[in-house]
């Protein structure tokens, strides 16, 4: 699929994009792009907010998430109160392995053991398969996150899967976050009132104790802060 700007035109557009509103980058983005992109959300709080703004600007959303067959009770709970309250379909991506397919393969409880590769097969290649259709896609991280994310734009070129990636909220913090949310009455996941700032899936997310990092509940007692879908390949590679 051909991408709709050259490098040069998305240097431009990304300058432009970091001193615009997520409303108005979601503007550009679903007026370029339009049935070309989609919306990324894990259902975290920042996904959330930005699938709120989206329905104030685009009626005709298309949001997925990538559904691991390992996730809370309460986040498949949120994803029908999403679809139910803005009148959309959630896609879910799955992985081509189920659950026990996997066990058979590679054996028990694979994310204790070889978490990365647990990542790849539930979450980075049901992405991959998926932005192949596309020529850009919308996400929530922020840069405050993680060291990965620090350098994230607006607008930017996904070395990593080939088309553009548009990120609205990149400069926003947790606080503004969750003032969105209190401001709007927007749903958000029960589990982040019992100390779950970031939900990911059952075996690999905890709560967090006092003066811990937000992000210490995920991958607990490993080395490991991403699951892959955001780390960029380095120029040129």
């Amino acid at each position: 699929m051909e991408p709709k700007a050259t490098k040069e035109q998305l240097e431009r557009i990304s300058q432009w994009a970091e001193q615009s509103s997520p409303e108005d980058v979601l503007r550009w983005a679903f007026t370029n792009f339009q049935g070309h992109v989609e919306i990324a959300s894990g259902f975290g709080p920042e996904g959330l907010v930005l699938i709120d703004i989206a329905a104030r600007v685009q009626v005709d959303l298309r949001v997925f998430t990538l559904d691991t067959d390992f996730l809370f009770p309460e986040t498949y709970a949120l994803i029908e109160t999403v679809e139910k309250r803005y009148g959309i379909k959630v896609e879910r991506l799955k992985a081509s392995l189920t659950p026990g397919d996997q066990e058979r393969l590679h054996g028990p409880a694979l994310w204790s053991r070889d978490p990365d590769s647990c990542c790849n097969m539930r979450k980075v290649e049901p992405l991959r398969n998926k932005l192949a259709q596309l020529q850009a896609w919308v996400t929530s991280i922020r840069r405050d996150q993680t060291a990965v994310r620090a350098r994230a734009r607006k607008v930017e070129w996904d070395s990593k899967f080939d088309l553009v990636k548009i990120n609205p909220i990149a400069d926003w913090n947790s606080a503004r976050v969750w003032r969105y949310i209190g401001f709007y009455d927007v749903p958000f996941n029960p589990l982040h009132d019992l100390d779950y700032p970031s939900i990911g899936c059952t075996h690999c997310t905890r709560a967090i104790q006092s003066g811990e990092d937000p992000r210490a509940g995920r991958w607990p007692g490993l080395n490991k802060a991403e699951c892959g879908l955001h780390v960029q390949f380095p120029e040129g590679c």
